[in-house]
Formats: structure tokens, sequence, C-alpha cells
């Protein structure tokens, strides 16, 4: 790297990206009629999605989650083995609830008031990618706050019938710009989308 563009990587240092992930069917549900209900994401999970999952906590510098989905991932992962429960068990993790009484997953921060800010706050430092996984109701505040950066969902070949909406239903129209389609063996697309800029 020349001397100038060192200097310009250190005035200017790399900011944080937030980025949802999240499975979903084509009918846009992340989980089925019941909390948790998510046995249909074993039809396109494989060896490419595990190092996708890899890949994408390599470059996190912490986890963001809603109440419920930080409950299932800690009851999940805390007792998990292997290389992706690795990661999950020692990145740091943000979650953010009013009715949560403490958070006791391992490198956890509790945040009760104030979602969008603390998350436009983590981004304006420098660091690596913040991810937001599950968590529709913590989505949709973001979301109204326009600070996702990126948008990488799995689709799922399924209908299931019944489920919960990842999208909230809002009266504001979210254009997106498709930056790539990827195609699994398994059958599954991931959509890399970003926001859309005139």
């Amino acid at each position: 790297m020349g001397a100038a563009s060192m200097q310009e990587a250190t005035t200017h240092p790399m900011t944080r990206r937030l980025i949802m992930w999240n499975l979903v069917t084509l009918e846009g549900f992340f989980e089925g009629p019941k909390k948790w209900d998510l046995d249909w994401s074993a039809y396109v999970w494989g060896d490419e999605l595990e190092r996708l999952s890899l890949e994408q906590l390599r470059s996190a510098d912490a986890l963001l989650f809603g109440r419920v989905t930080y409950e299932g991932m800690a009851a999940h992962w805390s007792g998990a083995k292997g290389p992706i429960a690795g990661f999950m068990n020692s990145v740091p993790k943000v979650v953010f609830s009013r009715t949560l009484a403490n958070a006791d997953w391992n490198n956890t921060r509790l945040v009760r008031e104030h979602a969008a800010e603390e998350v436009a706050k983590l981004k304006s430092a420098s660091g690596q990618n913040l991810y937001v996984f599950g968590s529709a109701d913590l989505s949709a505040t973001l979301m109204q706050h326009d600070l996702f950066d990126e948008y990488r969902l799995c689709v799922v070949p399924v209908v299931l019938g019944a489920g919960t909406p990842l999208f909230k239903t809002s009266t504001e129209r979210k254009r997106m710009t498709l930056r790539e389609a990827r195609h699994l063996q398994s059958g599954g697309v991931i959509l890399f989308c970003e926001p859309w800029r005139a």
C-alpha cells in the first residue's frame, strides 16, 4: 500500500456495515406458526450455507438481537459444539429488550432503550460488520431509521401456509438493488440486496 493510500485509510477508517441475515420461505416467513418453528431450514442447509455462516461470523464485530431471537439463540448455542457454536458463543452480542431481566449468554450486553440510536453509534465506529439474525421487531425499527446497509436473504423453496413474516406491515415502500443472487446446490437462493440509491 502506497503512502497516499495508507494516509487515506487512516483518515477514513472503514465504518461498520449493518447486515440482515435470514432464511425465508417463498411467502416471506422467517419462522412457522409457532415461535422457533424452523425445521424447514434443513431443506437448504449444507456445506455451502455452513461455509457462508462461518465467513459471516468471522467478519462480525457483533451480533444484534431482539429478545425472542436472543433467547432462542442462547438456548440453542450456549450448549452446542462445533465451529459455528464456537463463534456464536464468543462473538460480542447485543440484545435489545425492555422486558429481559438479564443477558447471561457469554459476551452479551443488554440495551433497554433507544435501539436505533444505539445501533447508529455502533455503526459509526470503525470495525467489521454488524449482523442482525431473525429479530423481526428489531429489524422493523432499524428499517424505519434506514440503518441497514445490506439484506442477505436465503429463499427456501417451501410454502408453509402460515408463519411470522420477516417484514412488518408498513406504509413506506423500500426499494432495493439486487447486488447478487447466489444459487445453492441444496436448492436455496441467497439474495444480496442493498437499499436503492438514486
